[in-house]
C-alpha cells in the first residue's frame, strides 16, 4: 500500500512531510481478522491497543513487533500487554539485519572482475 506524504509547515516555519498510515492499517487489520487466525502488527504505537483488542474479539491472535530495548523504548506497555505475543526487533537483528555488502554479490564482482564475457555464468567456479 502506498500513500502520498503531505507537506506542512511546522511552528518554526520549517517545511515538513507527514504520511501517517494509521487508519489504513486499522481498516486492513479489521478486514483481515475475519479471514486470518493470526495477524502481525509492526508498530509500538499505543493508539493501536484498541485495534488489537477489536481484532482479538473477532477471533484472531495478534503479535506486535517493535522494540522496548531502545532508548527511549518504542513500544507502548499497554499495546504489549494487549497483544497475544510480543517480539522485540532487537531479538531478530541477526535474522533480519543487513548482510555485509559483498556477501550477496556474485564472486566476479567481489573480486573486481567486471569485464569480459557478459554471458558467462558469474557464479561458475574457475
Amino acid at each position: 500500500m502506498t500513500k502520498s506524504a503531505r507537506e506542512f509547515t511546522d511552528a518554526q516555519g520549517r517545511k515538513r512531510w507527514r504520511g501517517d498510515m494509521d487508519v489504513e492499517i486499522a481498516v486492513d487489520m479489521l478486514e483481515m481478522a475475519e479471514h486470518a487466525d493470526h495477524l502481525l502488527l509492526f508498530s509500538g504505537d499505543g493508539d493501536f491497543r484498541v485495534l488489537v483488542e477489536a481484532v482479538q474479539r473477532k477471533g484472531a491472535r495478534v503479535t506486535v513487533v517493535s522494540t522496548v530495548k531502545s532508548q527511549p523504548p518504542m513500544a507502548s506497555d499497554d499495546l504489549r500487554r494487549q497483544a497475544d505475543n510480543f517480539i522485540d526487533l532487537s531479538d531478530l537483528a541477526d535474522m533480519i539485519g543487513r548482510p555485509s555488502r559483498s556477501s550477496h554479490l556474485p564472486r566476479f564482482i567481489q573480486e573486481g572482475r567486471t569485464g569480459g564475457d557478459r554471458d558467462a555464468d558469474p557464479y561458475a567456479e574457475d
